[in-house]
């Protein structure tokens, strides 16, 4: 009865009952927590105090009984005398680790902070060891807003045991969001590395800081000593070209292969080393628009130059595949690379991971030979094999795309909802991109036509079908194709326009596609796409107009305007990186 007027509010008839109930020493356990809040929260502190004393004496070695009368002297605004009590039952405690932990936890979850810490650190001084309770004090200095002594505590918990080091970057890397604050961590790095040069996890740390700054020049000045240092034949090194390369700064991951094609031949980075520099190349042929197929030819003959030279190795198998790939998408020679991929699924040295990969890429030529049906063979192939792995969700999602092109949404959508779960963040992306595209559309037009046309665009442009997609479009946005469609009142229009900016960028015609990014920011600034085309109208000014001033213009307005996006930390770095910030004024490396 006691506990239902407590739950309808009646907290004045809840506590008559609570005090019957408590003149009986069995009911301790059932009533103390109602009972004792009630007492609080109707200011009957006395009362309370006296029940605690009396429920103490009975049972001294409960903690939580102790506890609770500190709190009702803060509940009752009485703070000298609550503090004076924390702080003897703190100093008798201190030598406790268990009881300690148990009253850093009762403080916490009372909001009683700044105690919990005090607990804490009384009692690490205390058993002279500076290694206790670092996770702990790291959660109440978060809490607390103290970054600076939170970073302290989850440094000193990495250098006890390196196994921890994972642990430790992934929650700075969700804790640590502002410039300033990986600055600022980079700082205290820097000073560590000094202090302690035989620490690695220390070095460790600083390279992979400079790597959330994307700061990869850094990066690679700090992973190349780091790699002497703890004779790692350039695996650090490596590491950093791979995430300079995969974030579009060629320049540094060209200048990391070449050095360790230099300083590491007789190490097995040294063939991945030369790879990774013809992929690199390959990548920024690959986005210098217009694509120049005289370089497309030379990355081809390196590539053959490169399986010649070391035909039994497994890094000239994956050579193979991606010269498959040049012929096919560039030089519309896709029987030479359907004969390339062929033979490289068929070899038996070939991993069962790299057979899929070229199963998909084969998938991908026949999309190109407009064979779909050969495509979905291969795709569902893939899947079987790798099922739960992510090239077995990379297939699923081009089966879901090959749906998704064919105008059939139902199945399209059967893959993506599955796909949205996907362990690669990469293709649960794509998956939702694509899903939210679908049900937008479909859920304006229920027969999905206009939906239908622009995905039959985005396949004559898979198939390099450009001028035909052009065409298309035009007539699209005219509402004279034939179709009865016209995307002039449509939410996909600013959709039509993105995908037309990006032809016009890849055919080097850069006026046209600002023209039309500029045009999804004015007529659509509020939509999804409107930072895609701000920070594209930076790319193309930055690295194929080659103006560097309007680019940093861009950057800038757009930190200011879309500080939420995803390409937020990119035009950061690229604004800075334009300024000048990398230029040599990285510190150079301290161990």
């Amino acid at each position: 009865m006691a506990n239902e007027y407590l739950l309808k509010g009646d907290k004045k008839k809840a506590l008559e009952l609570y005090r019957d109930l408590a003149k009986n020493d069995l009911n301790t356990p059932f009533i103390y927590n109602n009972y004792l809040n009630v007492l609080l929260d109707l200011g009957n502190f006395d009362e309370a105090q006296s029940f605690l004393k009396k429920i103490s004496k009975r049972d001294p070695l409960n903690i939580q009984y102790r506890l609770d009368v500190g709190l009702t002297y803060v509940k009752a605004g009485d703070m000298a005398r609550a503090d004076k009590y924390f702080r003897e039952l703190i100093g008798e405690s201190k030598t406790n680790v268990q009881r300690i932990k148990m009253m850093s936890d009762y403080f916490m979850s009372h909001s009683l902070n700044d105690y919990g810490i005090l607990s804490l650190t009384e009692s690490r001084e205390s058993l002279g060891n500076p290694s206790l309770f670092c996770l702990e004090l790291a959660m109440l200095y978060r809490i607390k807003g103290n970054q600076d002594k939170m970073v302290q505590e989850y440094l000193n918990y990495v250098t006890q045991n390196s196994g921890n080091i994972q642990y430790v970057k992934n929650v700075m890397q969700a804790l640590l969001t502002k410039p300033e604050e990986l600055e600022s961590l980079e700082r205290l790095l820097y000073d560590k590395v000094q202090q302690y040069p035989d620490v690695e996890v220390y070095a460790d740390l600083l390279i992979w800081v400079t790597m959330q700054q994307k700061n990869f020049y850094a990066s690679f000045i700090q992973a190349r000593a780091y790699d002497k240092r703890y004779k790692r034949d350039g695996e650090k090194c490596m590491e950093v070209a791979r995430v300079a390369l995969d974030n579009e700064d060629y320049d540094t991951a060209l200048k990391i292969y070449r050095y360790l094609i230099r300083e590491y031949q007789g190490s097995q980075n040294y063939l991945l080393a030369r790879l990774g520099l013809i992929r690199t190349r390959e990548a920024r042929v690959k986005n210098t628009y217009p694509v120049k197929m005289d370089s497309v030819k030379i990355l081809i003959s390196d590539y053959k130059s490169f399986i010649k030279q070391y035909p039994d190795n497994v890094n000239s198998l994956e050579a193979s595949k991606s010269e498959a790939m040049l012929f096919a998408s560039y030089l519309d020679q896709k029987d030479s690379a359907v004969h390339i991929l062929d033979k490289l699924i068929a070899n038996p040295k070939a991993t069962l991971y790299l057979k899929s990969k070229a199963k998909l890429d084969l998938g991908d030529i026949y999309m190109l030979k407009g064979e779909p049906w050969e495509s979905s063979l291969l795709y569902s192939q893939v899947e079987k094999t790798q099922k739960e792995n992510p090239v077995g969700y990379e297939a699923k999602l081009k089966n879901a795309k090959l749906s998704y092109y064919k105008g059939d949404f139902r199945l399209a959508q059967e893959h993506l909802d599955i796909l949205k779960q996907a362990t690669t963040r990469e293709i649960a992306n794509d998956a939702l991109d694509l899903s939210m595209r679908i049900k937008e559309n479909v859920a304006i037009d229920s027969t999905g036509e206009a939906l239908k046309q622009y995905a039959s665009v985005e396949l004559l442009l898979y198939q390099n079908k450009t001028d035909e997609a052009l065409k298309k479009i035009e007539f699209l946005k005219q509402g004279t194709s034939g179709t009865g469609v016209s995307f002039s009142n449509q939410t996909i229009l600013d959709d039509v326009y993105f995908l037309e900016a990006n032809i016009r960028m890849q055919r080097g015609e850069f006026e046209k596609s600002i023209a039309l990014l500029q045009k999804i920011i004015d007529d659509y600034g509020d939509d999804i796409l409107a930072d895609d085309a701000y920070f594209l109208q930076g790319e193309i000014y930055e690295r194929q107009l080659k103006n560097k001033d309007k680019a940093m213009e861009i950057y800038r307005d757009f930190l200011s305007k879309y500080p939420g996006s995803v390409f937020a930390a990119e035009a950061r770095k690229r604004f800075r990186q334009l300024r000048g910030d990398f230029n040599g004024q990285e510190q150079p490396a301290q161990f």
